[in-house]
């Protein structure tokens, strides 16, 4: 999978992360990881580490699993290409 058909998944994530509900805690780990993401996408110098991307990712699909499995499938998506990628 592309860099960009990453980046449309995280489009779709954040289109379906608006149409929930979800606290402000967790909009903020989502916004944070989807910060990331980009920043690994982009190879910026200082990205966070690949590995600690990958763990919270991780947790957050677990945490959506049974309320928004929309998010899930997404989600999983992203982590899943990423893995294919080396990362």
């Amino acid at each position: 999978m592309s860099n960009s058909e990453i980046r449309n998944l995280l489009i779709k994530l954040q289109g379906e992360i608006q149409n929930s509900q979800l606290d402000a805690e967790t909009r903020i780990l989502i916004q944070e990881l989807d910060s990331d993401i980009h920043n690994l996408l982009d190879r910026e110098e200082g990205a966070v580490e690949t590995a600690s991307i990958l763990k919270r990712a991780r947790e957050v699909e677990a945490n959506f699993e049974t309320e928004h499995p929309t998010a899930v499938r997404i989600l999983s998506e992203v982590v899943e290409a990423l893995s294919r990628m080396g990362i």
